[in-house]
């Protein structure tokens, strides 16, 4: 791993900025309009490490760029909130740092009392575009995996309930675990198949894909009307029914059929 990198390489210590500031006030305006004339301190941003997802049968590892998720595509848990089904698809976004490998101990997030699983299929894209027709959106699908998109629901609802953004309950530390890539080339496309989580050995949640209310080429050319797709993009599908709390200690076991499971257990 990269050694770590201070945003100020320049050598100049808080104390000696302070220095310089005292001399400043004592000189008067030269000195003022010397230190407006030296050189600032040049800011370096570190180069962070780029996320990555192993990749099934391969040696090489899949990059990831942007994860998208889609709300509410799965009919029973559009119910189980008792949000419209009538609603088209939308889309909110998690961090690239937010992802989490298979096998991870996730430590219980703070502010919430409300911490809740959700598996999703999850696509992960070679290539993209805007406005790609639904006909063609699996074309630029490298694989796919299994994920959960972590919740903490108290906070998701609060914030519907002032019309404020989800960020709070959708977008926080280790929010988005997701496990090994299977290429295209590997499994096809899954249209059909379970989808479902245990939590300590007993189900959780269960689904089937074709349940899902808007298909994968669907959720493409939704998404990509919004926002350019591109090699790199996880899109996270939708959970269904039966979403519910964990706690430390609780171990997850996520799986769709003809890919590997997700694996993640939290702690304290």
């Amino acid at each position: 791993m990269p050694a770590r990198r201070d945003f100020l390489s320049s050598g100049l210590s808080v104390a000696g900025l302070a220095g310089l500031a005292m001399a400043a006030t004592r000189t008067g305006a030269a000195a003022s309009r010397h230190a407006a004339c030296a050189p600032m301190p040049e800011l370096v941003i570190p180069a962070l490490p780029v996320p990555v997802l192993p990749v099934a049968g391969e040696h090489g590892v899949f990059p990831v760029r942007r994860i998208y998720c889609v709300g509410r595509n799965y009919l029973a848990h559009i119910k189980e909130l008792n949000h419209d089904t009538r609603e088209p698809p939308f889309f909110f976004q998690k961090a690239r740092d937010m992802l989490v490998q298979n096998g991870a101990a996730i430590p219980y997030p703070t502010l919430t009392h409300d911490y809740e699983h959700e598996i999703e299929l999850v696509l992960a894209m070679k290539s993209g575009g805007m406005n790609i027709p639904a006909a063609q959106a699996l074309d630029h699908v490298y694989g796919y995996a299994v994920g959960l998109d972590m919740t903490r629901r108290d906070l998701q609802n609060r914030a519907q309930e002032k019309r404020q953004p989800w960020e709070a309950g959708k977008a926080f530390d280790n929010a988005a675990p997701c496990g090994t890539v299977v290429p295209v080339a590997s499994i096809g496309h899954p249209k059909t198949g379970r989808i479902h989580l245990e939590v300590n050995g007993v189900t959780a949640s269960d689904g089937q894909l074709e349940d899902m209310i808007w298909s994968p080429a669907e959720i493409i050319a939704h998404l990509s009307t919004a926002f350019e797709i591109a090699a790199g993009d996880l899109i996270y599908t939708g959970t269904p029914r039966a979403v519910g709390k964990v706690g430390p200690g609780d171990r997850l076991v996520a799986a769709i059929d003809g890919l590997p499971t997700l694996q993640v257990s939290i702690t304290s």
